[in-house]
């Protein structure tokens, strides 16, 4: 995982990277220690959803400040009925929100999302790996989060052969449960709480059309 942001990095640049994601603690709960641990990075943390929430919108700001991150929030319907959204909708809302640079790293949702289930999850993972297999999102590899929960059998833990798999530090997940309970203000029996993975993980692309591959198998190697 060090090594992993580092390769073919100019000497005295700092690696671009963003994190896309459905809503304000995504961030945190699937790649929060990752970034806490890569302070040297420009991270830069993108939510589709929840952009007028009175309560979460205000946090996601407290939270990029702990993970030393930039960012923005978007507001893609995020409803108790979760409708489907469109998806050229959904696309078209990612790439309003990016900055206009080239992404050495793009780390995003996976295409089954992080636990069963969850739609804007999926949909914002679609969108992203559409957008970079179109050239309208320019980065050097994507990253998805590489998490599952067994059909709901367990909550979400780390998928131990994923490309990338690492044990956070004590201190540094201790950091990352923070933001979740004492920003987000998640109780500590509360489903955030309890999922904060101790493991982060995640699958590498450095190749688009493999990605593409990936999304049309269901987000399934074979």
């Amino acid at each position: 995982m060090e090594n992993s942001l580092s390769p073919g990095q100019k000497p005295g640049r700092a690696k671009n990277i963003v994190v896309i994601v459905a809503h304000p603690d995504d961030e945190t709960l699937w790649a929060g220690g990752t970034i806490l641990s890569h302070p040297s990075c420009n991270w830069f943390i993108v939510s589709a959803c929840r952009g007028s929430d009175n309560d979460r919108a205000p946090k996601f700001q407290l939270a990029l400040k702990a993970l030393k991150s930039e960012g923005i929030m978007g507001d893609l319907n995020d409803g108790p009925e979760q409708l489907p959204q469109n998806e050229k909708l959904v696309m078209k809302t990612i790439l309003g929100l990016l900055p206009d640079v080239h992404f050495d790293l793009v780390i995003t949702h996976n295409p089954t999302g992080e636990y069963t289930s969850h739609l804007r999850h999926e949909e914002i993972s679609n969108a992203v790996i559409k957008l970079w297999v179109s050239g309208k999102l320019s980065t050097r590899e994507l990253w998805t989060f590489a998490y599952e929960d067994g059909n709901r059998e367990y909550y979400a833990k780390a998928i131990g052969n994923a490309t990338f798999c690492r044990i956070l530090s004590k201190r540094v997940w201790q950091k990352k449960y923070n933001i979740i309970t004492k920003i987000y203000g998640f109780g500590k029996e509360s489903f955030e709480a309890e999922t904060t993975p101790q493991t982060e993980a995640f699958w590498q692309f450095t190749n688009p059309h493999d990605a593409e591959t990936w999304l049309t198998n269901g987000g399934i190697f074979i």
